[in-house]
């Protein structure tokens, strides 16, 4: 768990969870907001949503990108030690 949160923070999966956050976020709070947006209709219940809105993308691009990283470093210890096996 301490080396899935310490992945969770490093560099490059909070840059790629924050452009997909921003992405994907944004056409999300056009399609569920820009109504409400357009006519002005945005009180702090609604700005709350759009915060969640973001942070779901955040959070699935993070658990997805540290999901693969943890798996590949599990492949590549299965191919370490096949390797081995063969020498």
């Amino acid at each position: 768990m301490r080396i899935w949160l310490a992945l969770c923070f490093t560099k490059p999966v909070m840059k790629r969870a924050a452009w997909t956050a921003l992405i994907v976020g944004t056409i999300l709070i056009l399609i569920n907001h820009g109504n409400s947006i357009l006519k002005g209709e945005v009180d702090l219940t609604r700005i709350l949503q759009m915060c969640l809105t973001v942070i779901v993308p955040y959070i699935v691009s993070t658990v997805s990108s540290v999901s693969t990283l943890m798996s590949m470093e599990g492949v590549i210890k299965i191919h370490e030690n096949s390797d081995r096996k063969a020498d």
